[in-house]
C-alpha cells in the first residue's frame, strides 16, 4: 500500500532546521513496517539526516558549507536571483532533495541521535513543498 501527502513547510531562515515533528504530525499513525520517502520540491534547499542533539553541529555545518560555497564569489555567472542563489543550488546538489527512512514497529527507524533536517540555503527561501510517501 502506498500513501502520499504533500505538505507546505513554514518559511525558515537560512540554516539547518529539525523538521521531524512537522513530518510526523502530517503523517499521523505510521504502519508497522515500511519505508518513508521524503522529496523536497526545490533546488536551493536540501534534506539531511544528521546529529539532532548538539546545536553546535548545525553551527559547524553552516560554517563548512559557507566555506565550500561562499556567497558572492566572483566566478558565479548565475547571479540574477541574488548572491545566495548559486551557492544554494550547489549546496542542495551536495546533500540532495530526498531521503528514505525505514519504518519499524510504527516508528521511524533512525539512530538515537539522528534527526531530519530541512537545510535552508537561501536568506529568504519562503515556504517549501515536501512530498511524504509511505510504502507499507
Amino acid at each position: 500500500m502506498v500513501r502520499q501527502k504533500e505538505i507546505i513547510l513554514p518559511p525558515f531562515p537560512k540554516g539547518f532546521h529539525l523538521i521531524d515533528n512537522l513530518i510526523l504530525d502530517a503523517l499521523g499513525e505510521l504502519p508497522g513496517t515500511g519505508l518513508l520517502n521524503l522529496f523536497l520540491k526545490h533546488t536551493s534547499a536540501a534534506l539531511m539526516l544528521n546529529e539532532n542533539a548538539d546545536p553546535d553541529v548545525r553551527t559547524d555545518l553552516d560554517a563548512l558549507f559557507n566555506k565550500i560555497a561562499p556567497e558572492g564569489a566572483p566566478f558565479y555567472t548565475h547571479v540574477l536571483e541574488g548572491v545566495d542563489d548559486m551557492p544554494a543550488h550547489f549546496k542542495s546538489a551536495l546533500l540532495g532533495t530526498s531521503l528514505t527512512i525505514p519504518i519499524t514497529h510504527y516508528r521511524l527507524n533512525t539512530g538515537t541521535w539522528q534527526g531530519i533536517y530541512l537545510c535552508e540555503f537561501r536568506r529568504h527561501g519562503g515556504h517549501r513543498k515536501l512530498v511524504l510517501t509511505v510504502y507499507s
